[in-house]
């Protein structure tokens, strides 16, 4: 599920582009296919780290990463191991909301950014986000839950400070707003619910095999239910 959207942002042959909070790698290896590019993925847990370099391995394996190179580091984002300036590009998706000291962490975002280049950071939007508070405390409290909603204005307080200009705006995922709901609705730890499996199965398929229709569905209803809000800015000269 890749929320960051490529078509909008100018990548160029030996760019480094850092995916801070990385997971199991999503988005280092939609940067990995960027031609001839550096891409880094850096997440604080071991496990998330390893499971995206054999992410990255498989691809290089199937011969579609157009001549980039890879990296992967366990890392703090509050603290990340890198040299100032040292990145063109740096991603941040779906991590901020689970980061209690986010000034810290958006300090960083800034120190290791180029001046002139781009910053995408994603979070959930407020209003799916919030039903889904509503819904189940368990949602949000349990280990690694999300510690806060962003409003879009909150989001940019956050990082206009830091020298941050935003210049494009999108939601993602609408598709997937019903089946959190449905899942704080049952319980979200629960792995039972027919309900809550048939449409996890269903989101698998649209990712995996999804046709026209569905695509053209999220597209129809993201401005409506997007569950991700998606920010581009720009680091000033």
């Amino acid at each position: 599920m890749i929320t960051v959207d490529f078509h909008r942002l100018t990548v160029k042959p030996h760019d480094r582009i850092l995916d801070v909070g990385c997971g199991s790698g999503r988005h280092t290896c939609a940067a990995s296919r960027q031609p001839e590019v550096i891409a880094v993925g850096a997440d604080l847990r071991w496990q998330e780290v390893s499971e995206a370099r054999d992410r990255l391995a498989f691809e290089r394996q199937l011969g579609v990463q157009q001549g980039s190179r890879w990296a992967v580091v366990v890392a703090d984002m509050r603290a990340l191991p890198f040299k100032t300036a040292d990145f063109d590009l740096v991603i941040c998706s779906e991590v901020l909301e689970h980061v209690p000291e986010h000034e810290k962490a958006a300090s960083e975002l800034c120190r290791v950014l180029k001046k002139g280049g781009d910053l995408v950071v994603s979070v959930p939007r407020y209003l799916p986000e919030r039903i889904c508070w509503s819904l189940s405390r368990a949602y949000h409290t349990a280990s690694d839950g999300h510690v806060r909603i962003y409003r879009k204005s909150e989001l940019l307080s956050l990082l206009v400070p830091f020298g941050f200009t935003p210049w494009s705006v999108h939601f993602a995922h609408s598709l997937h707003t019903p089946y959190w709901w449905l899942k704080c609705l049952v319980g979200p730890t629960r792995e039972d619910s027919r309900l809550v499996n048939a449409y996890h199965r269903f989101l698998v398929w649209d990712m995996m095999k999804g046709n026209r229709l569905t695509r053209l569905l999220d597209r129809l209803l993201n401005p409506l239910m997007g569950k991700s809000i998606v920010l581009y800015l720009r680091k000033g000269n």
